[in-house]
């Protein structure tokens, strides 16, 4: 869900950008492509702590069961 907000959020950063370098407010452009670059990033560094997160409760569920197995 906090990926999808942060993708979201990153494309209407980059629309706004367009609309100021249209406008030739290039200052603006530059700060809003920016912050529209970090909103990207941080929908990635979403995805990956979800994939991590994922990965930790598989390997939890597998020493588990793998446990209760050996007795």
């Amino acid at each position: 869900m906090a990926e999808r907000i942060w993708i979201i959020l990153a494309g209407l950063l980059a629309i706004t950008a367009g609309v100021f370098l249209w406008r030739n407010n290039l200052s603006a452009a530059f700060v809003t492509g920016a912050l529209g670059a970090c909103a990207w990033f941080l929908s990635y560094r979403a995805q990956l702590r979800a994939r991590v997160v994922a990965a930790e409760a598989d390997a939890e569920e597998r020493e588990s069961t793998e446990g209760s197995n050996e007795n």
